[in-house]
């Protein structure tokens, strides 16, 4: 590899600012983030931007079934999704937004170019049209029966069932998913941008290896279909922007999302005096900027956006990068399985250093699809990096700190076993580069066991029982540690979490790629800590098991948006007033929770058994999004005491428990202060 520092600029495919995370898009982030930490490790200037994809109909129609502002919705969705980014540790140098000046400043400017250059042109077509929402309708947004099979509730642009493409003016029984309606036809005049004045310039660029040659054989085909115009153009409402000296007119979402990497990038530059937009985009530039994004817009990628870029005067990607999809023990993921698992579920039961080292194994630098086996998830984790990576440290750190004061010996005992390791990085760092991250992480593991096999060999617990042995049993077990210490270099662009906690144990600098050079000697090592646990089939139970509920709060949510519809304010209005002597016959108690449990077939409800010093109440409360029963045995609670038996389903509820919050998890019972006994009246 050249000793020259590299300029570079790499991005993550922007996420969607409709919905939430989840384990499928984290294959991106996290295999964009694994290479970009290790060309900084390698003294590389890279700069990884990214931001969310904020505009589009699915987000205008969302942010009016919920009461709010578009803008209200995609500033709760990016605080969400940074969240969620930051605990996987995905180090973006910046996250913007696809809304923001910075994006329509450029969408502008590329358009005005493109319009200038002749690449643009404007045509009448025909769409579907909701006349009781009057607005036009995206393919996705019209539902009926697939004109080839006869399959119902399908979308206007093709068949989930048979797979058929087709026309939404082909469907039967159309229906508008948004109102219901019947769609009419109406005539509105779009704008286009002629992708076919780009097809020598995309042919030579698809020449030039910027792709993999799955995608380059892809792009080929779709030369041979033919290109075709591509309407760039959507009518009010949309949520977006506007299209220069056209009223009524806005950007589609594909057009400007794009463009939200340099726009992420402009804002960074802006705050930084290191970075300068032109010189990484200007059409003659010698940086590399490089997309990493999903097989399924490849389309968008190779052909509109470079031909966009081209069309523009801007410089076109160095190379496009696809990665396959996601599979969870081998099959789709699926939410009725719980295997559709949000990132915010998998944060809330799992180490996310697991997922990054799992998926790090899997990874090649192809598009084949990748696929997550539970089983073999919980025993690679704990047989490569606990077994393996976490007891050489272990096992090396307790004698070192004991009977040495944690001094590692004054020289390298094994200078040949060490300089093999060192040795071993050149092919390891070639790896990462060429994103074969699997391939590079059987290299590292080879190498774990041959550092636990030099000290199974070498059996200095044996040694340290004979006298005299001590500077040798020292020299053993500081060779362990100098050998973990290259394995968690080769390691920390995939463990950068646990490879922190591990500097801190060696009471070390952060670890570039160079520092394995020479070995630790005569140096002093901090107490060593647990730097990984192993992952229990417990835990990955629950996580199934919380993905199931997550449907079902889905299905809840849904409900009550549906039973809310028409209503314009989110806060419910205050019931009719009551005289004070009503309000007054309300008995008020201090209540014990004896016991407490699940509901059969309920989803919200806890059955508790409360003491309120006269015997025992039997009440459902509709508090399980907030409590488990385990959590809830021996506190203290308030309780409507004389609320009048209330037959229900699973029983007879004894009365009302009292809890305050805005729903889901935070929902609190109100504890009285210590001392409290059961029976108190509450006044």
């Amino acid at each position: 590899m050249t000793s020259k520092t590299r300029q570079i600029l790499v991005t993550s495919a922007l996420p969607y600012a409709n919905g939430s995370i989840h384990i499928g898009h984290m294959v991106e982030y996290i295999q964009t983030d694994i290479w970009v930490r290790f060309q900084k490790m390698q003294g590389h200037h890279c700069t990884y931007v990214c931001a969310d994809d904020a505009h589009g109909t699915p987000i205008m129609l969302r942010a009016q079934t919920e009461g709010i502002s578009p803008e209200e919705l995609i500033a709760a969705t990016d605080k969400e999704h940074q969240a969620d980014f930051a605990e996987f540790a995905v180090g973006f140098d910046n996250f913007h937004s696809t809304h923001s000046e910075e994006n329509r400043e450029i969408a502008e400017t590329i358009y005005k170019r493109l319009r200038e250059a002749g690449h643009i042109e404007q045509r009448k077509i025909k769409q579907a049209y909701d006349p009781e929402k009057e607005m036009f309708l995206p393919d996705r947004f019209i539902k009926g029966t697939c004109p080839k099979c006869g399959a119902e509730d399908q979308y206007g642009d093709n068949c989930e069932v048979c797979g058929a493409t087709y026309a939404p003016t082909e469907l039967k029984n159309p229906v508008s998913a948004v109102s219901g309606a019947t769609p009419v036809e109406k005539e509105s005049e779009h704008y286009f941008f002629k992708l076919a004045d780009f097809e020598p310039m995309l042919r030579d660029w698809i020449k030039g290896n910027h792709t993999q040659p799955a995608i380059s054989n892809k792009v080929s085909e779709w030369f041979e279909s033919g290109l075709q115009s591509w309407d760039i153009s959507r009518d009010a409402p949309y949520f977006g922007f506007e299209i220069p000296d056209a009223p009524g007119k806005f950007f589609y979402v594909w057009l400007d999302a794009p463009m939200g990497y340099m726009a992420s990038f402009k804002n960074l530059c802006d705050k930084r005096d290191d970075l300068n937009f032109d010189d990484y985009w200007k059409t003659d530039s010698e940086y590399e900027v490089y997309h990493f994004i999903g097989k399924d817009i490849a389309y968008f990628h190779t052909l509109f956006w470079p031909a966009v870029l081209s069309g523009s005067n801007f410089r076109t990607p160095t190379a496009v990068f696809c990665h396959g999809f996601l599979t969870v023990n081998g099959q789709k993921m699926s939410k009725s399985r719980g295997t559709f698992i949000k990132a915010r579920t998998y944060l809330d039961n799992l180490n996310p250093e697991y997922l990054r080292y799992y998926f790090a194994a899997k990874l090649g630098n192809g598009v084949d699809d990748l696929d997550l086996n539970l089983d073999d998830f919980i025993l690679r984790i704990n047989s490569d990096l606990v077994g393996k990576v976490v007891n050489i440290a272990s096992r090396c750190a307790g004698y070192l700190k004991k009977k040495c004061d944690g001094q590692l010996s004054a020289n390298c005992s094994e200078p040949e076993l060490y300089q093999s390791f060192v040795t071993a990085g050149e092919k390891i760092s070639e790896l990462y580069e060429q994103r074969e991250f699997s391939h590079a992480v059987r290299e590292i593991m080879a190498l774990a066991d041959k550092a636990n096999q030099y000290i199974d060999e070498q059996k200095p617990w044996a040694l340290a029982k004979e006298n005299g042995k001590e500077q040798q049993v020292q020299e053993i077990y500081s060779m362990g540690v100098n050998l973990f210490r290259v394995l968690m270099t080769y390691l920390k662009p995939v463990l950068p979490t646990m490879a922190e906690a591990s500097e801190s144990f060696l009471n070390i600098e952060p670890l570039q790629w160079s520092d394995v050079s020479e070995p630790l000697t005569d140096h002093a090592i901090n107490k060593f800590k647990p730097l990984m646990t192993r992952v229990e089939q417990e835990k990955v139970d629950a996580l199934v098991e919380a993905s199931k509920e997550d449907l079902k709060q889905e299905h809840d949510k849904k409900e009550r948006k549906a039973s809310t519809k028409n209503v314009d304010t989110k806060i419910e209005p205050i019931a009719d007033e009551i005289a004070f002597d009503d309000f007054a016959k309300i008995d008020l108690r201090i209540a014990k929770i004896v016991k407490a449990e699940h509901v059969e077939g309920a989803d919200k409800l806890l059955q508790l058994t409360l003491d309120i010093g006269e015997g025992t109440r039997n009440v459902f409360a509709g508090i399980k999004s907030a409590y488990q029963p385990e959590d809830l045995e021996g506190k203290h609670t308030v309780m409507v005491a004389n609320l009048a038996p209330r037959k229900m389903r699973f029983g007879v509820s004894e009365g009302m428990v009292l809890a305050a919050g805005p729903g889901g998890k935070d929902l609190w019972i109100l504890e009285p202060h210590e001392g409290a006994q059961p029976g108190m009246r509450v006044k």
